[in-house]
């Protein structure tokens, strides 16, 4: 019997509407984010065979699927900001966080900014705590060894993606998909379109990869902007999950991800995938998050 997921949507203190899907019925709470062109459509997978005793939220990040873009985001922390608004809206506390791609940069800042909300933290084929910065190339796609640091810049370098966005080019959002993200395993046809579908409603692609290059909680210098050090706040368990062919984010910054976090970090490489497990290994992918969840920590 197909298990009921409702998509619903609630106006934040900030007067943004915030989109989400919503299943389960159990005291055990999970809070899922997406990643940059995607939105919790992009989830459907796992909230369809995660079992009913879990109460699963997949949120719409602001500028993404159902979600308003009323004010344009500059920063990480606006995410942040905006997961605290939806977590007080729906009274929810004592969760496990999972952030995937982009998301797990939002959940790292959200649990720094906001101790005490979320017990735990998974970070899914998630950006570094150094962020995204971009490399200035020529005219022949070298490397120059400096960094792209203004919109404009970024609004250049990215034209491709922005052009597909503006022409709605499902052929070539289709083949950057199929190239970075499921370059293991695809999704059905017709998933597939969905999918692509999805991507296209967001509203904010420069605003986030700008936004991506200023991130860093690191102690180190990304090469745009200092690092803040706010990764020393991440106390909580956190268990890093990452495909061994991940195109989009090597999995060498998932191993610098868990030493920067320290000894409450694990790290489950997961082989044969991509950066997209919720395609390459569901039922593995479910299973760790699930076992994750009920673990007890003294």
């Amino acid at each position: 019997m197909p298990k009921d997921i409702f998509i619903k949507s609630v106006e934040l203190k900030n007067k943004e509407i915030m989109g989400y899907r919503e299943c389960g019925n159990g005291n055990r709470t999970i809070l899922l984010v997406h990643g940059n062109m995607t939105s919790s459509k992009h989830w459907d997978l796992v909230l369809e065979n995660i079992p009913e005793d879990y109460k699963i939220y997949a949120i719409d990040l602001r500028g993404f699927g159902m979600s308003s873009y009323n004010t344009p985001i500059d920063s990480i922390k606006n995410f942040s900001d905006d997961i605290k608004l939806f977590i007080e809206a729906l009274n929810i506390r004592n969760f496990t966080l999972v952030g995937w791609s982009l998301g797990g940069c939002v959940a790292m800042q959200f649990v720094v900014d906001y101790p005490g909300y979320a017990s735990k933290l998974i970070l899914m084929d998630s950006g570094s705590p150094k962020g995204f910065p971009m490399k200035k190339r020529d005219i022949f796609r070298r490397p120059t060894g400096k960094m792209l640091t203004t919109k404009k810049e970024i609004a250049y370098a990215i034209r491709y993606m922005l052009s597909a966005y503006k022409f709605n080019n499902r052929f070539l959002l289709k083949s950057m998909f199929t190239t970075g993200i499921y370059n293991v395993n695809k999704p059905s046809i017709s998933k597939f379109n969905e999918y692509i579908d999805d991507t296209l409603t967001q509203r904010n692609l420069l605003d986030v990869t700008y936004a991506l290059s200023y991130f860093n909680i690191s102690n180190e210098h990304n090469k745009v902007v200092e690092g803040t050090g706010e990764i020393e706040k991440l106390y909580i368990p956190v268990l890093i999950i990452h495909g061994d062919k991940d195109k989009v984010v090597p999995l060498y910054i998932a191993m610098k991800t868990k030493e920067m976090i320290g000894d409450n970090a694990e790290l489950v490489v997961l082989q044969n995938c991509g950066h997209s497990p919720i395609i390459d290994k569901l039922d593995e992918l479910i299973r760790l998050i699930l076992e994750f969840t009920d673990r007890i920590y003294l």
